[in-house]
Parts: structure tokens; C-alpha cells; sequence
């Protein structure tokens, strides 16, 4: 039956909490979307672009709108010219005057100038414009300043006529041009609306269908990720495209498909935890009645037994330690080392005792270190160092497989110090860790070399080094098999231990 941490929440309530989160966001409306801003934000910036080219544009068409007034009226000039001395009668006047739109038309001829046709001539002219050359910040406020306040004012227009030096002037009321600019204005108006209601509609369907609908797809993605975070079909699919958002999608799959993987290794973790609570109480028991029927064997006068009593029970209060070792990893750090200076062959020769290396094994076991190599640690979180990686590298050696005629199979433990450090090399001769195990190194569940492992050893190896303030790393070597190097420094020494230590060495 899978056991189920009581703290961890079951799927029914992922899925309600998925729910309740899709339900705590009210849905928004068309233009409260993304696509909705966007598409009152290009209409917006549209329009604003042809706000900024409507002036310079109503400017050049007041400008030409006086032109052809003042070309029309220069036409009428040089044939009224032509008919010298010849008077043009005042009817024909008139008509020549209303065909031009203007009240009254002047001549400049070689420094002369000569009225041709006049209606009425008004008592005053409120502005001129010559069109000769106009920069075009005068242009524009000139038209702004007509369509802003003109409709009843008398204006004079000069201009030279083609490429001579004959100039025409006339004189009229500004009503039409003010009438001609706001009808223009109007259509330009329109005009603008419509290709902004176009330009944007483009845009937004081209948004919507690039931008939109992806990010709505990792959104909708993440939310039933959310809801059901155990769910491979809750993974998100991307389209396999090159753009950000694509890579996104794919950087979003892979953080799911790890995250299923950290989910599962928590609930293995939860689970493994429960399960050695569970059994604690009772192998401690066990144990307990063990030890107590060991200590009667050091009353047994059988030479035999007595060089083997005190192996057994130390064996045995190691193994009370370890049915706590993998629950301590799951809800605790390990304790801190109670460091003190010690030999390390007398360590190793331990660690070979438990392992039960001899010569039926066919494992060769060699240690390569002074007798009297002193390490200064914690005894008992050493030996568990060693100890887990000598059993996997006997593990290795004696898997099904590895067995076969001129195969050396040999464990070194070799230790030297180098000033205050004193390192440690494991070496075997079995068939190496995979490249799984060493992409996953000293990850617990994950780094395990052989199918049924956890893992653990070197995860729990590598915590009780680094409370050591040392380092642990596999080394790659050329042959064949397995190297992990273990270097442990000494404590510091105060001052004042020290120069207590020279004194007691004089």
C-alpha cells in the first residue's frame, strides 16, 4: 500500500487550488485583453501621425488654393493687357472679377503698377501674403491662423507670374479659402480615421494571430500545469518555432518536466521518510536485544570469540545510527564533527573488517598509507565516508557480469598529507559510473551507478566532507574504474595553542 505524507497535499486539492487561482481572476473584456490595448493603442498613435502631418498638409493646401487663385487671376491679367489702350468695359470687369474670386486685380509690370478690374475697393486690407517664397513654419501658421479666426477679413495676395519678373496682386475675402480648408480638413479627417481603423485592424489580427495566441497558449498551459502539476498532459507543447516566444515555450517545458521531477523525488523522499519512522521503533528494539546478547559474548572464554565481540558491537551501534541515516537526510542536517586527531589505517582496517573482504571475495583490497598517518576529523563520520564509498565500489566489483578470467578486481584506499590537508583517493577496478550517475553526481535519487539504488550514499558522503570543510569530486582517470578523491583539512590553530605547543615540544 503507497504511503502519503500528511503534509503533502493530495491531487484533489492541487486541483481545487488550480480552480480557485482560474477563479480568483475575473475574465476581462474585449478591450480590457492585450489585443484589445493593442488595438486602441495603434488607432491611438495613428491618428496621432496624422495630426502631426495634417499642418504641414493644410498648409501646402492653402498655399496651393492661393496659387491657383492668383494664377487664374494673373491668366485674366495679360490678356486684359494685351487689349491696350483699350479700356475693358466694367461689366466684362465684373465677370472677370467673380470668375477669379477676387475684388479687385493689379498688374506689376517693369516697376509699374496698373489696376486692371476692381468691384469695389474696400477701405482696408486686414492681411497680406506674398507667395513668392514662404518657409514653412509661416505657412502653417498662417494656415492655422485662417482657419482659427478668418471667414470675414479682406486679404491681398502677391505672387510673380512663371519665371518672369510681371508680378499679379489681387485683393478678396478669405471666406472661400477658410471654406476650402475645412472641407479638406474634414476629408482628411476622415480619411485618417478610416486608415487607422484599417492599418489597425491589419495589425491587430497579425498581433493576435504571432503575438496573442501563443502567449494565451503558455498562460492556459500554466494554469493547468497549475491545477494538476503531476499531470504529463499538462506539459506545454511549443510549435518548435525560433522566435522568443518559442524559446520561452521550450524553457517553460523543460522547467515543467523538471519540476515533475523534483515533485516525484519529494514524494519518493516523503514517502522513504514515513517508511523509516514506521520501522525505526522496531529495529531499534531489535538491535537493542542484539547488543545486550552481544555483550554477554565477552564473558565467553573462547579466544575466537572474543577477538570478534568487540567488532560485532561496534558493528552493531553503527547500524543503530544508520536506520536513522536516511530519515535524518529527509528532516535534518547531520550533526556537527566532534573532530579529534587519529589514525587513519586503524580506520581503513575497520572499514575492510565490515565489508567482509577476503580472499574468497576475490576482491583484493589494498591500502597505500603510512601506519602512523594522522587525520584530524570526526571518526565516526569518516568511517561512514569511506565505508559507503569502498561498499560501492565493491558493489561494482562483485555485480553480476564483472566476473571473468584475467579481470583484476582490486580496491586501493591510499591517504597522504600535503602540509595541512590530508587526502584520500577510492580507487576500483570495476566497470566505471555511467554517464547518468556522473551528470547526477551526489544527487540523492538521481546519481545512483547501479538499478535499486538511491543514491544516498554519496549524497550523505559528500554533506559529512563539506561539514569537514573538505571537498569530495571523481576523478577521471585512464584505465578502467571508479577514483573519488577526499581531501580534508586540519582545524586552524590559534596562536595560542601553537606557541603552547612549542613550549611543551622545548
Amino acid at each position: 500500500m503507497p504511503v502519503q505524507d500528511q503534509g503533502e497535499p493530495s491531487k484533489a486539492e492541487n486541483i481545487a487550488a488550480g480552480e480557485a487561482a482560474k477563479g480568483s481572476y475575473p475574465r476581462a473584456g474585449m478591450f480590457s485583453r492585450l489585443s484589445g490595448k493593442l488595438l486602441w493603442l495603434t488607432v491611438f498613435f495613428i491618428m496621432l501621425a496624422e495630426i502631426l502631418i495634417f499642418f504641414p498638409s493644410i498648409a501646402s493646401m492653402r498655399v496651393r488654393w492661393l496659387e491657383d487663385r492668383l494664377n487664374t487671376a494673373a491668366a485674366a491679367a495679360i490678356v486684359i493687357d494685351g487689349l491696350q489702350p483699350v479700356e475693358l468695359p466694367r461689366a466684362l470687369q465684373k465677370e472677370t472679377l467673380e470668375a477669379t474670386g477676387t475684388k479687385a486685380i493689379v498688374l506689376r509690370k517693369d516697376g509699374t503698377s496698373r489696376l486692371l478690374a476692381m468691384s469695389e475697393m474696400p477701405t482696408s486690407v486686414d492681411e497680406s501674403y506674398d507667395l513668392t517664397d514662404i518657409p514653412p513654419l509661416t505657412a502653417m501658421r498662417d494656415a492655422l491662423d485662417t482657419l482659427i479666426f478668418g471667414g470675414n477679413r479682406m486679404i491681398r495676395v502677391y505672387g510673380p507670374v512663371g519665371e518672369t519678373n510681371t508680378g499679379v496682386e489681387v485683393v478678396m475675402k478669405d471666406r472661400p479659402l477658410r471654406k476650402a480648408m475645412f472641407v479638406y480638413a474634414r476629408n482628411v479627417l476622415l480619411l485618417s480615421i478610416l486608415i487607422s481603423l484599417f492599418t489597425a485592424t491589419l495589425i491587430f489580427f497579425s498581433i493576435n494571430r504571432i503575438l496573442i495566441r501563443p502567449i494565451r497558449k503558455l498562460t492556459g498551459s500554466m494554469q493547468q500545469f497549475a491545477s494538476d502539476p503531476e499531470n504529463p498532459l499538462h506539459v506545454y507543447v511549443g510549435d518548435g518555432g525560433r522566435d522568443e516566444l518559442a524559446v520561452a515555450g521550450r524553457n517553460l517545458t523543460s522547467m515543467q518536466l523538471e519540476l515533475q521531477k523534483t515533485l516525484k523525488q519529494q514524494r519518493n523522499l516523503a514517502a522513504l521518510g514515513l517508511a523509516v519512522s514506521k520501522i525505526n521503533h522496531d529495529m531499534r528494539n531489535i538491535l537493542a536485544s542484539a547488543q545486550l546478547m552481544s555483550d554477554r559474548l565477552v564473558d565467553v572464554d573462547d579466544p575466537m570469540v572474543k577477538s570478534f565481540a568487540p567488532k560485532l558491537l561496534r558493528t552493531i551501534d553503527r547500524a543503530v545510527g544508520y536506520t536513522t541515516e536516511v530519515l535524518s537526510y529527509g528532516k535534518a542536517t547531520e550533526s556537527a564533527p566532534r573532530r579529534r586527531r587519529l589514525r587513519l589505517y586503524e580506520l581503513i582496517q575497520e572499514v575492510k573488517d565490515i565489508l567482509a573482504i577476503d580472499p574468497q571475495t576475490g576482491v583484493e583490497f589494498v591500502e597505500q598509507m603510512g601506519l602512523d598517518l594522522e587525520v584530524d576529523a570526526d571518526s565516526e563520520q569518516l568511517f561512514r565516508i569511506i565505508h559507503n564509498l569502498c561498499r560501492n565500489a565493491l558493489q561494482a566489483l562483485t555485480s553480476p557480469g564483472e566476473e571473468g578470467a584475467g579481470i583484476v578486481r582490486r580496491i586501493t584506499v591510499a591517504a597522504q598529507r600535503v602540509g595541512s590537508v590530508v587526502s584520500i583517493t577510492v580507487d576500483d577496478t570495476g566497470p566505471g559510473m555511467p554517464l547518468k550517475a556522473q551528470q547526477n553526481l551526489f544527487a540523492a535519487f538521481r546519481g545512483s551507478a547501479r538499478s535499486g539504488g538511491t543514491g544516498l550514499g554519496l549524497t550523505i558522503a559528500r554533506e559529512l566532507v563539506l561539514a569537514h570543510g573538505g571537498t569530495i569530486a571523481l576523478v577521471e582517470k585512464p584505465s578502467v574504474g571508479t577514483q573519488f578523491r577526499i581531501e580534508i583539512p586540519d582545524r586552524p590553530v590559534s596562536l595560542e595553542d601553537y606557541r603552547s605547543r612549542s613550549h611543551a615540544e622545548k
